[in-house]
Formats: structure tokens, C-alpha cells, sequence
């Protein structure tokens, strides 16, 4: 099995990439700029946990003019980043950008880091999401790729043990892209969403 995994330098992303890793599974990492504020700090994290697990070094492709589409927390700092956080289409876009990629290097799947539905605040973030995505980059593709979830049934209290415990250390998974967290962004909170 081979897998483009949907890499951000943050915990859930990381914590995928090593899982599948010990299971022996071939993993193409996708690193994507899609305007982010954060992407210095993300791309860091990723590459570093990358070497320090002795993983494949991520692809990088930018998109980052999607991020001035829609005005969001996430890519404008005049933004609030809790309350304006929404990006209509990001987790398609991710999905998008890794399907074109599985077909690019033969993969038969792409894995992306979403977590318990209890912690969902968009739509694109379902099983019902997925389920439909899944659809569209298989027509899209002409072939079936599988989109997995590895840590949908996780919540984020459950990411952090099994994370401390196969010694995870140097994510960054703040949206405001600061040295220290801001503990006011979405990624911030989720861990008190618990």
C-alpha cells in the first residue's frame, strides 16, 4: 500500500505519518501552501519531524493564491483567527491536490489527519465529507483512490497521549504562525474541545 499523506508540521498530521510508517506502508508526504500564515512555522515542524523520524522528505507545492479568495483568519492577519478561521474548500482543495499527486507517483491513497466529528466546526471536516469527496476524486481520477482518516475516531486529548508516547516531539500547530501558540486559534482551543 502507498499513500499520500496530507502533512501540516502539526500533531494529527505527524502522528499519521509515523503510524503509517510502523505499519509499513509507503507514504508520499504532501506539504501545502495555501497562503497560510503559518507556513514558515508548519514547514519547519513538518521537515524536522520528518528527519526525526526518517521519513521521506515532504513534497512542497504552493497554491498560496487561494488563500486570498475567500477572506479568512487563517491566510489574513486583520482577520480573527477563531471567529473568520472558515476557508471554504480548503480540505478539497487539500484532497485535490493530494489525489493529483497520488496519480503522479502511483499511489493508491491519500490520508488526511481529521479527527472525531464531535470536534468537526465545518463541513468539510465529516464522514459525510469524505464519503462524498471520495467519490469525486475517484471520478475525477478515472480510478479508485481511497481517502483514510486514520485518527477520525480519535480525539485530541487521545492524539497527545499516543503522540507523547512514539516520542513526537517539535510540531507547531498554531494558525497565528507566532513563535509561542496564541491559544485564541481553532487548532489552539481543540485542545480544550475535549
Amino acid at each position: 500500500m502507498s499513500i499520500v499523506l496530507l502533512s501540516s508540521g502539526g500533531l494529527d498530521s505527524t502522528l499519521s505519518a509515523v503510524l503509517a510508517a510502523e505499519q509499513g506502508i509507503e507514504i508520499y508526504p504532501l506539504f501545502i501552501d495555501y497562503g497560510q500564515i503559518a507556513k514558515n512555522r508548519e514547514l519547519s515542524a513538518c521537515q524536522f519531524a520528518y528527519k526525526n523520524f526518517g521519513l521521506p522528505e515532504p513534497k512542497v507545492v504552493s497554491v498560496k493564491g487561494f488563500g486570498e479568495l475567500f477572506p479568512s483568519g487563517l491566510t489574513n492577519g486583520d482577520l480573527d483567527i477563531f471567529e473568520d478561521a472558515f476557508l471554504p474548500g480548503r480540505n478539497l482543495l487539500f484532497i485535490l491536490m493530494g489525489a493529483t499527486y497520488a496519480c503522479n507517483v502511483g499511489a493508491n491513497s491519500i490520508s488526511i489527519s481529521l479527527l472525531h466529528e464531535d470536534l468537526s466546526l465545518f463541513p468539510d471536516q465529516t464522514k459525510e465529507f469524505i464519503t462524498k469527496a471520495q467519490n469525486l476524486i475517484s471520478t475525477m481520477t478515472g480510478r479508485e483512490l481511497q481517502i483514510l482518516t486514520p485518527l477520525m475516531d480519535f480525539m485530541k486529548m487521545d492524539v497527545v497521549a499516543l503522540a507523547a508516547k512514539k516520542g513526537i516531539t517539535g510540531t507547531y500547530s498554531c494558525h497565528a504562525g507566532k513563535k509561542k501558540p496564541c491559544g485564541e486559534c481553532i487548532a489552539c482551543k481543540e485542545y480544550n474541545f475535549n
